[in-house]
């Protein structure tokens, strides 16, 4: 299942309790390889949408498919409509009416003629980050064929290869790793025969940028504020944050896992892992309508992708949301 040398114990027994039935779900799919038609699959996933989370979220959304006001839904973190829409997937949730009219929302509200989603209507509203973390979540409740989620594919990947870049204007103007994670990680959530060739130039990118920083020096271009600490916390649900373990994630599933460069990186993360194989949770944003775990205690979705990574260390893994 994962490189179990590098683990102290195996916490995979902890990962399928029925506490959690999303971490169920993505560890019998991801880890184990269990198919959709798998009697545990099914219902793992049909209790995704009873959870308590899942419930939270969907109990405070309005009928017309917006969270606390209509609009393009940014603000206020983290409650608006944007937000729910990436937390869900990140859950694992099933898109449903509920689901599917948030997601008709955003594409009437949150997107530009151009395909780009904004956070405002200021020049500085199309973040990459915010594209990155929307097109992937709205790949995942299968928006990959609506023309309006090609037209954001098609912009994000234009806005990569040309010459913006990675650049972010809360980065100082600068390339941004963050963005460059939550770019490729919309792009890693495509099957690899359905990636265009404007696509896979991006992707490539994408990967050079970040492999050409030392992740643990954290030496990558980071304005006036200067490295956010962040960067060193393993958190969940991550936001517009990134994190090495993340980035981790996203290099190995494009197929590095054995890249030398990433070697200080894989050694930073194993570090985090405690007697019975278990990483705890560092980070995790305020003001949402769910809770997703207790700060400084084992955190099963730290752990699922701490062991994604190591599943994906020698070949390239198709893992979801």
């Amino acid at each position: 299942m994962t490189k179990t040398s590098l683990l102290k114990a195996d916490p995979t027994p902890w990962l399928l309790e029925l506490d959690n039935p999303s971490v169920r779900y993505f560890t019998l799919t991801d880890l184990l390889e269990r198919p959709q038609s798998d009697a545990e699959v099914r219902q793992a996933k049909a209790a995704i949408m009873t959870s308590e989370p899942v419930q939270k979220i969907l109990d405070a959304q309005y009928p017309d498919g917006h969270w606390i006001k209509p609009g393009i839904g940014y603000s206020p973190k983290y409650r608006a409509t944007v937000w729910q829409v990436i937390f869900l997937a990140d859950l694992g949730a099933t898109r449903t009416a509920q689901i599917e009219k948030a997601c008709e929302h955003i594409f009437e509200h949150a997107q530009r003629p151009d395909g780009a989603f904004i956070a405002n209507k200021g020049k500085s509203g199309a973040i990459i980050c915010l594209n990155g973390n929307l097109l992937r979540s709205l790949l995942w409740f299968g928006c990959g064929d609506d023309p309006r989620g090609q037209l954001g594919l098609d912009w994000l990947a234009a806005r990569v290869h040309g010459d913006g870049g990675f650049c972010c204007h809360y980065n100082g103007r600068l390339p941004c790793a963050w963005g460059a994670v939550k770019a490729l990680s919309a792009f890693a959530a495509l099957p690899e025969g359905a990636r265009p060739p404007a696509i896979q130039r991006a992707i490539e990118r994408g990967v050079e940028f970040l492999l050409s920083y030392d992740l643990v020096k954290a030496d990558y271009p980071s304005g006036h504020a200067g490295v956010s600490p962040l960067w060193f916390r393993f958190g969940f649900p991550l936001t517009y944050v990134s994190n090495i373990l993340e980035t981790l994630s996203v290099l190995t599933r494009f197929g590095h896992g054995r890249n030398p460069r990433l070697a200080g990186a894989i050694e930073f993360m194993l570090s985090k892992q405690d007697e019975e194989g278990r990483w705890p949770l560092e980070y995790s944003p305020a003001k949402t309508w769910a809770r997703f775990g207790q700060k400084g205690q084992p955190s099963k979705w730290i752990t699922l992708n701490a062991l994604r990574v190591l599943k994906a260390l020698t070949s390239p893994t198709r893992f979801g949301p």
